[in-house]
């Protein structure tokens, strides 16, 4: 069975971020993957919170 939340997160990562990016080195990689994932979680809205930041949801 597969998880859709977690398939909708990896395609959205993959496209906005990994097939993007030309990363310098793996601290480059992971201050990019840090900054879109806060990105992602505290700035964006989601239909399924009724437009809500998960953060603003709580």
């Amino acid at each position: 069975m597969h998880n859709g939340f977690v398939e909708s997160f990896n395609g959205r990562k993959r496209d906005e971020l990994l097939d993007e990016t030309m990363f310098r080195n793996l601290a480059h990689t992971r201050a990019g993957i840090t900054a879109w994932a806060a990105d992602y979680n505290t700035e964006r809205p989601y239909s399924a919170l009724d437009y809500l930041t998960p953060v603003a949801a709580g």
